[in-house]
């Protein structure tokens, strides 16, 4: 296999950076051996974060407004991880508000999912592991050891192996549109401890090239490897919706007989999802709120509007009406590259409008 030159100087890099132990890949898995990679720089070798220093908004100037972030809001706090960052460190563990959350990130399949820092009443970190399944991360906690998938949301080796992991809603978006949303916001600042170039991005053409680095399983050439497309997941199958099906666009959908509806805005780089619900005997439809417009898009963060009179924001909170403070019950869903949906859920099904 050839790997980019910018991949071979990285992984030199990440080496001679820090001592790292090899990655492991011995015990019982439940995902074939023989297809488990070793990524390179070793367990840790990608070294995760764990309370980064924060920063207001206003003074990240490192970041430019069509960068992409992982924004999560919790109580009071509102926080930006941004790609940029996780390009290096693809796991920061975090406490926000009540929570203590994970963000884990895979830059080959371009996956950012919240994970849940409790494991059997306590909490944990998670690492990088230096393993990768289908081009895909594999986190380890390091309360057990175990190892787990990140796009197929379990574990897949060690004490917990067979364990779900529970999730948390982020959203992922350009830094424009997160500080238009949030200006109270506070973000990740680039003094995390570690010499890194965090104005590179780490693997050279990666993300507008079609070629991959490591092999993958149940490729599908119906859409280019590396389309962002936002996937659902039911009860293990997946249904994906592309940004230009998307845009300025709401969308009901039944996906394994759970009742959807999908929202999105291509210039504002967003897709969310939320599961359908009944308030009382109604059950809700929506439709673009009073506040979007065709120039401006979603100018307030508004994104839903149903017909008993309720507004929600990005999160599926009720921001107005009679129903203010509720909440809609996010779907199990994240974006990622095309190719790596079927790779893990090989009946992936494409929306068509």
């Amino acid at each position: 296999m050839t790997f980019p030159l910018a991949v071979l100087i990285l992984l030199t890099f990440w080496s001679c950076d820090e001592a790292n132990e090899s990655a492991s890949i011995s015990g019982d898995w439940l995902i074939p051996i023989n297809e488990i990679r070793d990524g390179g720089p070793g367990k840790d070798g990608i070294p995760a974060l764990i309370n980064p220093e924060l920063i207001e908004a206003e003074t990240a100037g490192y970041l430019e407004d069509e960068d992409l972030i992982i924004g999560i809001i919790d109580e009071d706090e509102i926080r930006a991880y941004p790609h940029k960052i996780l390009d290096w460190h693809e796991i920061i563990n975090d406490d926000i508000g009540n929570k203590s959350i994970a963000i884990t990130y895979c830059p080959l399949t371009g996956t950012a999912i919240g994970w849940d820092r409790i494991l059997d009443g306590n909490k944990t970190t998670f690492g990088v592991s230096g393993l990768l399944y289908n081009s895909n991360l594999i986190p380890y906690d390091r309360a057990t050891d175990s190892n787990w998938s990140q796009i197929g949301l379990k574990s897949v080796n060690g004490t917990k192996i067979g364990e779900t992991i529970v999730t948390h809603q982020l959203v992922e978006t350009t830094w424009k549109t997160w500080k238009t949303f949030y200006p109270n916001t506070k973000v990740v600042s680039t003094n995390t401890g570690h010499s890194r170039n965090y104005d590179r991005y780490p693997y050279g053409d990666y993300k507008t090239s079609s070629s991959l680095i490591f092999p993958v399983n149940n490729e599908n050439t119906s859409l280019n490897r590396k389309e962002r497309v936002h996937g659902i997941i039911v009860d293990n199958k997946v249904k994906v919706y592309r940004f230009n099906q998307i845009n300025n666009l709401v969308i009901h959908d039944v996906i394994e007989n759970e009742k959807v509806v999908i929202v999105g805005q291509t210039e504002q780089n967003f897709i969310l999802s939320f599961k359908i619900k009944k308030i009382e005997t109604t059950e809700l439809e929506f439709e673009l709120p009073d506040s979007h417009s065709e120039e401006n898009g979603f100018s307030n963060g508004e994104i839903l509007k149903d017909q008993l009179g309720n507004t929600y924001d990005i999160f599926g909170k009720a921001v107005s009406g009679p129903n203010t403070g509720e909440k809609l019950e996010p779907t199990e869903s994240f974006i990622g590259y095309w190719f790596s949906w079927p790779a893990f859920y090989p009946n992936t099904e494409i929306y068509v409008p």
